[in-house]
């Protein structure tokens, strides 16, 4: 039975419209739905043509990379130079036919005379060897030029992507769409740039039209009055036709809108259970659970019930295309054929002509080879350039993309000096949800945190605390409401002013793929190489004693961005015959080969990597007596941290921050509350209780009450 069948379905199976205009395919563990209306047809490089017309509105982006490539220094000179060997390299080939050309006649010459200029025949036999010298020079300075080209633009396009990505704001970096674009602009191979592979798309499409043309010409010109061969020629281009049915047919089923999925619950269950012993993410939990026999025994039922069916798509989907391109070899091998036949005929009814015949079999043979290459190359290059296009549009569309908090045009603070003695926040009536989402997470949230007084937000996770912080940090615009810093609209405050007077470390914080000096460093970019500032931020933070003593010191990748590669699997794999092992690389290596944490991502605890990304903050707010900083918001700073670490935190928070304003995010009820000039009760999004830890008490309400449950744990 074939792994292949078709099948009606109805509008609710399908899921469309109109059932009768799709159809359904079974492709062995896979639904595939095709579009079943008429395609039209597909005319090589007139339907690419028509295609690229189709994307002219891409063309003004075009036009501006190129003036972009050319002001990069050195660019150009680069660039010359390509697009002359690109020229020279697209005639070459025509040459190339010339002197076969002139050996023709050489042969003519010698069959109707018997005689052979030996000089003329010296000079041909030097012109094809110089020919193809330059030929293989060309392509090799070519080669070498592409290099610098290649790299001086990737360079630049990578500095224009990494500032399209920076520049946004949380609300426009969250969002769906933006980030499929993102992704499609820097999706591109490593060793290449979006902006090159257009310019190089340009130039072959230049280079085989010129090429293809020159051919012909020559070609024509030399067989212009030779008997048999136009002949030959047309036999050689039917040849060639068929060649191109059989290699664009699988296109022609590929134009068509489809789409596949699969329900098979074996198949998915099996891919599933692939990723699982392949990740390093689930490693501990399957060798600490002793999961591998039960592992392995899901995976192999899982594949005895899938059996024979197909579950690569891809390989089954295009076996009709190679079964098509059978029936046209079947048609291609005795066609080849007939120019060898027309040849013997000939030689039969003359055999004096034997020579000039085989000469221009060759001729047409190698020609039309060479023809066919040039074909090919401008169908596929012409095919490809529509894409590139909107990928240079999406390259630079991407650094046009708005961003969702509008800047404001005040300067904050406005008295400089004042910003060491803390701001004063407001909110009123505040409410907000976050993007797509029709709940609100805050509800008319009202409060004033006076200059210099520290708050405590407390309430259950999800209250609605975090989200709290970030609004005051400006991540979010609120939904309704108003937020005031020293009773001026933080939506007028320019954002560059207020992030350089907030400091932030929030509950879900992130440490950088980078060393452990540059994590705490970025907290205040304009000292981040400065040591001493490091050390200190981190011996505030409580990182210093565990930092020092890792083999890489505050040199140490968490986990590095970049990982090193191994020749093959070790002690698996023979090469020549020898067991290989790495062992004595890496050693010999010593800190180069497999260094820092990589080898162990979880080397350092959570309560560690939490003390990391405290000391970031103290880099930030507390190191630098001419620091800007005049808020500190602090989202669950001890989450992470044991009770003897969270009290030395809480005691150096107290004693560093001055007279700065600070507002604190807490479950854990404890001495902070009992300092705090403010303290905010919030659950499900609104502020039930407000007040200093005595008045609370006082009112016993749900404050007093988890207050009295947590001390009750210690007693």
């Amino acid at each position: 039975m074939s792994r292949m069948s078709t099948s009606t379905k109805s509008q609710s199976q399908a899921g469309v419209e109109d059932p009768a205009a799709v159809k359904h395919t079974k492709v062995g563990v896979w639904e595939l739905y095709e579009d079943a209306t008429p395609k039209r047809m597909y005319i090589p490089l007139i339907s690419n043509l028509e295609t690229l017309y189709e994307t002219s509105d891409a063309l003004p982006y075009v036009w501006r990379m190129l003036k972009d490539i050319a002001n990069i220094r050195g660019c150009m000179m680069y660039l010359s130079l390509y697009l002359v060997l690109e020229l020279g390299l697209s005639l070459l080939p025509a040459l190339t036919v010339w002197y076969s050309g002139q050996l023709l006649r050489v042969v003519e010459e010698a069959v109707e005379k018997r005689t052979v200029d030996k000089y003329f025949l010296i000079r041909i036999a030097i012109g094809r060897c110089i020919t193809t010298v330059a030929t293989k020079l060309f392509q090799y300075v070519q080669g070498r030029v592409s290099i610098p080209l290649n790299l001086r633009i990737k360079r630049y396009y990578a500095l224009r992507t990494f500032w399209a990505m920076a520049r946004l704001d949380l609300p426009t970096f969250e969002d769906d769409l933006v980030q499929q674009q993102l992704q499609q602009s820097v999706a591109h191979s490593s060793r290449s740039s979006i902006a090159w592979d257009v310019v190089a798309t340009f130039l072959k499409i230049g280079s085989a039209a010129i090429r293809l043309v020159s051919e012909i010409f020559v070609l024509t010109t030399v067989l212009e009055g030779q008997q048999d061969g136009k002949l030959l020629l047309l036999l050689a281009c039917t040849q060639l036709f068929i060649e191109w049915y059989g290699r664009y047919r699988a296109m022609l089923d590929r134009r068509g809108v489809w789409a596949a999925t699969t329900e098979n619950k074996d198949y998915i269950t099996s891919e599933g259970l692939k990723r699982v012993v392949s990740s390093s993410l689930y490693r501990k939990e399957v060798v600490a659970g002793g999961m591998r026999d039960y592992l392995w025994y899901q995976f192999k039922k899982r594949m005895e019930r899938i059996g024979d069916k197909v579950t690569d798509f891809w390989d089954e989907y295009f076996t009709r295309s190679r079964q098509i391109q059978i029936l046209i070899n079947f048609v291609q091998a005795p066609l080849s054929e007939l120019p060898r036949v027309i040849f013997c005929l000939r030689a039969v009814q003359y055999p004096a002509s034997i020579p000039i015949s085989l000469t221009s079999h060759q001729l047409v043979t190698s020609t039309v080879q060479s023809f066919s290459s040039s074909l090919f190359d401008l169908f596929e290059q012409t095919s490809s350039i529509a894409e590139k296009l909107q990928a240079v549009r999406k390259l630079y569309d991407s650094s046009l993309v708005p961003n969702r908090l509008k800047d404001g045009q005040i300067p904050f603070p406005e008295d400089q000096a004042r910003i060491a003695q803390g701001v004063e926040l407001e909110f009123r009536n505040v409410s907000f949800r976050y993007p797509g989402i029709d709940t609100y997470v805050l509800e008319n949230v009202s409060f004033k945190i006076d200059q210099g007084q520290l708050c405590v937000l407390v309430g259950d996770n999800g209250s609605g605390k975090s989200t709290l912080l970030k609004l005051a940090a400006r991540l979010y615009d609120p939904s309704e409401g108003q937020i005031l810093l020293n009773g001026l609209d933080i939506r007028t405050l320019k954002l560059e002013d207020l992030r350089r007077a907030t400091s932030v470390l929030f509950q879900d914080y992130t440490l950088f793929p980078l060393t452990l000096a540059e994590n705490i460093g970025y907290g205040d970019p304009s000292h981040a190489t400065e040591m001493e500032r490091i050390r200190e931020a981190a011996r505030l933070g409580g990182a210093d004693d565990f930092i020092q003593k890792l083999p890489d010191g505050y040199n140490s990748y968490l986990e590095r961005p970049v990982s090193d590669i191994y020749s093959n699997l070790p002690g698996m794999s023979k090469m020549v015959g020898k067991a290989i092992n790495h062992s004595k690389l890496r050693k010999a290596g010593g800190k180069k080969v497999g260094r820092g944490l990589a080898e162990g991502k979880n080397a350092l605890s959570g309560g560690q990597m939490q003390r990391v990304a405290l000391s970031r903050t103290f880099m930030r707010s507390l190191l630098a007596s001419e620091t800007t900083v005049g808020i500190l918001l602090f989202d669950e700073p001890s989450a992470s941290l044991d009770p003897t670490a969270e009290h030395d935190l809480f005691e150096r928070l107290r004693e560093l921050r001055g007279n700065k304003t600070m507002i604190f995010s807490s479950h854990r009820f404890g001495k902070l509350t009992r300092n705090a000039d403010l303290i905010l009760y919030i659950n499900n999004g609104s502020i039930l209780e407000a007040g200093k830890h005595d008045d609370l008490m006082k009112i016993a309400g749900e404050y007093a009450r988890i207050w009295n449950l947590q001390a009750e744990a210690f007693l």
